[in-house]
């Protein structure tokens, strides 16, 4: 149950396996609110989303001194998902797991443009072998990572975490601003940073499941990447034209017209390691070439891809986490293309109440990781069930 509740609400159960708790962003109270909602520790974990409107280093400095010996990881984002309401803006938006049921290790990685792969990988090995160390009854555990969506080092910080972390499976979202593109922010500990990532390796007594869904399906359409810069993801040509030109063309539509809402409509897919994954275009720069949100290269195949129902089919997939029991709670990371597609289909009030009624809690990303992965108009997550055993006393 629901430990998250503001006191407003009827009082924080202090025995929950989880807690969450939202506020305004710009309440005068921001910090008082969230501390309380969330109620008495010790945590092993506390995550926070936050719409980019907050003040973001006053925020999670006073949350820190609140919460105390908790770490505290924390990040902007295109939107918030709240327990209970779905889809909310301009609001900041809290879970905390209890040290009674989770123990984490967290990891910041810094200066990701300079930050070697292998010793990523290494300090991640490292921090496991530790955490299992310290935990060897927790015999559940994933691995949740918010990463500076601007940094453009999301796949090679995917890959490389995914080789350090053995079977434990990795999920997380790229840190947002809005619909802006600006600034994007983490924090760890009361400390705020760009060109980072903050990465929580989490054991637990509770059940765990990983997942990843996107609603897509490949046509037959298909056009190939035949000039790209790769460092900046962005492609000049395809098809040996340019590359607004022709993917106009291909779409029936006027490349002058192109913009977010026809990224959202007309997604593209690649096939990794016998599946699809989306390849997201951010926008169409001055001289009319397409800046993907993730890795892009040439000689790369890229197929048009339809949409299912949105609304209909994260219920479908929701369920099935919930075939059984339905979890305690949904910690997720969701393109914000899928909202905006939401929004633009007037199917948002829905699907709020879809994350409403399968606990989703989280945030709107500028991309999403699953295990090596980086991708796009994609939602990954853990679904959090009760254990089977009670949890330790703390």
């Amino acid at each position: 149950m629901d430990g998250g509740a503001s006191p407003s609400e009827g009082g924080v159960d202090n025995d929950a396996i989880l807690r969450t708790a939202r506020a305004d962003c710009d309440a005068p109270d921001l910090i008082d609110q969230l501390a309380d909602g969330l109620g008495k520790g010790p945590f092993a974990v506390v995550m926070i989303f936050c719409s980019p409107a907050t003040p973001f280093q006053t925020l999670v400095t006073g949350l820190q001194s609140r919460l105390g010996d908790a770490p505290v990881m924390a990040c902007t984002t295109a939107g918030e998902i709240a327990m209970g309401a779905g889809y909310v803006e301009e609001q900041v938006v809290a879970m905390a797991l209890p040290q009674r049921c989770f123990e984490a290790e967290v990891l910041l990685y810094e200066d990701l443009e300079n930050l070697p792969s292998n010793e990523m990988t290494q300090r991640t090995i490292r921090a496991r072998a530790e955490l299992g160390a310290r935990a060897p009854e927790m015999t559940e555990e994933f691995a949740f990572l918010m990463v500076d969506g601007l940094s453009m080092q999301e796949d090679r910080l995917a890959s490389s975490l995914t080789a350090g972390l053995g079977p434990t499976q990795l999920f997380g979202g790229s840190a947002g601003d809005g619909v802006r593109f600006e600034h994007t922010f983490v924090a760890l500990n009361g400390v705020c940073h760009e060109k980072a990532a903050v990465m929580a390796l989490v054991r637990s007594t509770c059940r765990l499941r990983v997942f990843s869904v996107n609603h897509f399906t490949p046509t037959d359409l298909r056009m190939v990447v035949t000039r790209a810069d790769p460092s900046r993801r962005l492609v000049h040509e395809i098809n040996a034209e340019p590359a607004a030109l022709e993917l106009g063309r291909l779409l029936g539509k006027d490349p002058h017209q192109i913009d977010t809402f026809t990224f959202a409509d007309s997604p593209m897919v690649v096939r990794l390691g016998g599946s699809h994954h989306v390849r997201a275009i951010k926008r169409v720069t001055e001289d009319g070439a397409l800046e993907f949100f993730s890795a892009i290269d040439e000689g790369l195949v890229l197929t048009l891809a339809d949409a299912a129902h949105i609304v209909d089919h994260l219920d479908q997939q929701l369920s099935e986490l919930s075939r059984t029991e339905q979890p305690e709670a949904i910690l997720a990371c969701d393109c914000v293309l899928r909202r905006i597609e939401a929004e633009k289909r007037q199917l948002k009030r829905p699907l709020d109440d879809v994350l409403s009624r399968h606990r989703v809690t989280g945030f709107s990303t500028y991309g999403e990781q699953v295990n090596g992965m980086h991708v796009n108009q994609t939602m990954t997550g853990v679904a959090i069930y009760a254990p089977e055993a009670p949890c330790r006393e703390t």
